[in-house]
């Protein structure tokens, strides 16, 4: 899934109006598991001055690169974090492990050869799913709207679930992205 997506998703499943830390907690747990690519991205096209080609193609593949991943991307981790703030009772790590675990479970049937090791510290081993939420020779012209769609209502459940306005425009803020992104994809693929 695209992150607009995960962040309206994992946001509608933990965040709750009466508990208050929960909305920014579910949204930075929907937002960890990737923000390791995006910062090594962003590092080494902008700031080392890579070439998006050489990043994409052999940077994203490497051991180093996937050993990384493997650590934000565990479902042994999260599951364990999540266990944790069940048995302390902290809602706000609840909120972030949640939404954490469940950018995972939406992530691990939607990843083709650019698949992470979700069981990571247990086992290097990777499924590769022959669906993509990006890859349109992988069904993304068919996932693509089904996520939107998914998002489309979680948007909906945040709307009326929070009157703030604040989070009303950043709700709104997020579709606008996830329509691009889903966009996108569909004119890169």
């Amino acid at each position: 899934m695209n992150t607009p997506a995960h962040l309206i998703v994992g946001a509608s499943f933990f965040a709750r109006s009466d508990r208050k830390g929960t909305l920014l907690a579910a949204l930075a747990g929907a937002m960890a598991p990737d923000l390791s690519l995006y910062l090594m991205v962003g590092v080494s096209i902008w700031v080392m001055g890579i070439a998006p080609q050489i990043v994409f193609r052999d940077y994203y593949y490497s051991d180093a690169w996937q050993s990384v991943f493997a650590v934000d991307n565990s479902f042994i981790l999260w599951s364990t974090l999540l266990c944790l703030a069940l048995w302390r009772s902290w809602p706000r790590v609840f909120a972030f492990s949640g939404a954490g675990l469940l950018h995972l479970a939406l992530d691990f049937p939607l990843h083709t050869h650019d698949a992470r090791m979700h069981f990571w510290p247990l086992t290097d081993w990777v499924f590769f799913s022959p669906v993509s939420y990006w890859d349109v020779r992988a069904y993304a012209g068919i996932v693509g709207p089904t996520e939107f769609l998914f998002s489309l209502g979680c948007a909906v459940v945040l709307w009326r679930r929070f009157r703030d306005l604040w989070v009303r425009v950043g709700v709104g803020v997020l579709m606008v992205l996830e329509t691009l992104s889903t966009s996108v994809w569909q004119f890169i693929f």
